[in-house]
């Protein structure tokens, strides 16, 4: 496994991906025909729940399905696995996000996350966008993990992929290989809004599973190696493109 930093998480949290449970239903997912399928037979989009998530308000019983304009939110020790058309998504605990239409039901236009963390992967597709407190980043096909820290302060990290990140005036096109990191700053940090961020609070194997759900697989899985996970994006050496 890959090595990772921890910043205000635990270990157990990277490691749901390992669970026997997670594993057999991600197996039952995939033979079962994964979205499409489901989508088809109206079975749920809910490949794996934990604890207590609430849907709209309500607790979220096996079987039901998430859909795009609904509001979700995780309690302690609660994590949730799910799948809207060409992206997958694993919710962290303590988490609240709400989430908007795109072209069609089955498609996120928007995913605002409010609270908590979101690994995602999205499959190419028209124009989408993940909204944190201090920062947006618009996707197009990548893995991206997401976190509202205490304060409001956003961290962010387009695992690999094109992405467009904004906060107030600043923007950045971010083009990454093996995880790119920003932090959206509530107030200027020596006069900047975006500032240069490491790989925190998600590992390699996450991303993996994800995009696995959506028949994609990161970057690094395609070129056959890694780089350093230093936020920079590349897997040879360069200067993170906020640097000065």
């Amino acid at each position: 496994m890959t090595r990772h930093v921890l910043h205000g998480r635990s270990e157990d949290e990277l490691l749901w991906f390992r669970r026997r449970g997670f594993l057999q239903a991600a197996a039952a997912w995939t033979a079962a025909g994964g979205w499409v399928a489901a989508h088809a037979q109206q079975r749920g989009n809910v490949v794996d729940l934990q604890g207590d998530v609430l849907l709209n308000g309500q607790r979220l019983r096996p079987g039901q399905s998430v859909q795009t304009s609904d509001r979700i939110e995780t309690g302690p020790d609660s994590q949730l696995l799910f799948v809207m058309g060409n992206a997958a998504f694993f919710v962290r605990q303590n988490s609240r996000l709400a989430m908007e239409r795109g072209a069609t039901l089955a498609s996120v236009s928007e995913l605002r996350l409010l609270a908590g963390g979101v690994v995602g992967a999205w499959s190419r597709g028209s124009h989408r966008q993940i909204v944190l407190p201090a920062l947006t980043a618009g996707i197009r096909g990548t893995g991206t993990y997401a976190e509202v820290a205490p304060g409001g302060r956003s961290y962010f990290c387009n695992c690999y992929g094109i992405i467009e990140v904004s906060s107030g005036r600043e923007r950045v096109t971010s083009s990454a290989q093996y995880h790119q990191s920003f932090w959206g700053e509530p107030e200027p940090v020596d006069g900047r809004l975006l500032t240069p961020a490491s790989a925190i609070n998600h590992t390699d194997e996450e991303v993996e599973k994800l995009a696995a759900l959506v028949n994609e697989r990161a970057a690094w899985q395609i070129l056959g190696r890694k780089g350093a996970r230093d936020g920079s994006g590349s897997i040879d050496p360069q200067p993170h493109p906020l640097a000065r």
